[in-house]
């Protein structure tokens, strides 16, 4: 057999190893974010029980880390939806589309807010950006230079704060809820400190992103801020042993666990689904899944349950995700969804 021939056959070979596992998956793959985690996990049981089809598989690896999973490429080994607390970054899209993940539908299904709960036994709190910046980062302004951050009690910050120890759990980097948190609370508090304002006189706009990318980004590593992993449910256990400690998760686990836990206030607001659907509690942000077009070809039941996903049942104002905590879209918005899902639109790249 000639070399043209032999590699002619390699190829039909490898062909046909990756679209045959394909066809035989009966199974729909998810990863992707906790916080969207419960709201897919509900979809996917509601789609198991009204199509007597097997629920698909939902992973929760954080945002960042299903993104990387998602963007691997197209196949059976590889999973068809993943979930993100916050849009796709460029870095990511230009990843998938590297290997071969060219073809992707994003969907925002809804907001959340980023809730920074404690237990009902606490005593309430009313904090500022600015004050979760001062409790939180690795390093605060100390007059015209940054230090490690001496805080070590809420009080040490704003003596009418609680003087009780900085406990605070969090999730870890690969999560969206991190990158979430970091932009709307530790960059904007950090930005109201007049050591940074003082800095942005200085710089130009790219230089002064860039200063507040690298010194507001990193948070404490010495005890008070103390990351707990992907699994919500965890942070809830230990607030409950804990009533001094706070923990930063999605509002739906606050919401599910409103018998146990209160939302510590921000700015004066608390978190809620009218504050988060007005913009007035200032720790919000939209909720997405990416579906990877190719696959609705051959793994079975997945346009069914793509259907199911964005359905007014589920989706809608009355739907059964809003009774888990999701704060829904206005109702044009909700039906583009619903259209761009339903047709595969493809994404446009990301600018950032």
């Amino acid at each position: 057999m000639n070399r043209i021939a032999i590699a002619a056959s390699t190829l039909a070979v490898a062909a046909l190893c990756t679209a045959s596992p394909a066809l035989a998956r009966d199974q729909i793959k998810i990863v992707g974010s906790s916080t969207v985690f419960p709201y897919t996990q509900a979809v996917a049981e509601e789609f198991g029980k009204k199509t007597g089809k097997k629920s698909p598989v939902v992973e929760s690896t954080g945002t960042g880390g299903g993104m990387k999973i998602f963007c691997q490429g197209i196949g059976e080994d590889k999973p068809d939806i993943t979930g993100a607390s916050r849009a796709m970054k460029k870095s990511e899209h230009e990843l998938c589309m590297k290997n071969g993940v060219d073809d992707i539908t994003e969907v925002l299904i809804g907001y959340d807010g980023l809730s920074i709960a404690q237990s009902k036994k606490g005593t309430p709190m009313d904090i500022s950006k600015e004050q979760i910046f001062l409790a939180l980062s690795s390093q605060v302004p100390d007059g015209d230079k940054l230090v490690p951050n001496p805080n070590k009690k809420w009080s040490d910050i704003d003596k009418f704060l609680p003087d009780v120890a900085i406990t605070a759990y969090g999730p870890p980097p690969t999560s969206g809820t991190r990158d979430a948190f970091v932009e709307l609370a530790m960059h904007e508090g950090c930005k109201e400190l007049d050591y940074f304002k003082k800095q942005k006189g200085k710089l130009d706009k790219k230089a002064f992103k860039s200063l507040v990318k690298e010194k507001c980004t990193p948070m404490r590593q010495d005890g008070p801020f103390i990351e707990a992993g992907e699994n919500d449910n965890l942070i809830v256990q230990r607030l409950e042993a804990d009533p001094n400690a706070v923990g930063i998760f999605g509002y739906s686990f606050l919401y599910e666990n409103q018998d146990k836990l209160n939302g510590v206030k921000v700015g004066g607001t608390s978190p809620g689904f009218d504050t988060i659907a007005d913009g007035s509690y200032g720790l919000s942000r939209p909720l997405f899944i990416y579906i990877k077009n190719p696959h609705r070809k051959v793994i079975a039941g997945m346009n069914d349950f793509v259907a199911e996903y964005v359905s007014d049942e589920s989706m809608g104002q009355d739907g059964y995700l809003n009774e888990r905590g999701l704060v829904v879209l206005p109702d044009d918005k909700l039906q583009q969804m619903q259209d761009a899902a339903k047709d595969g639109t493809k994404m446009a790249a990301p600018t950032s």
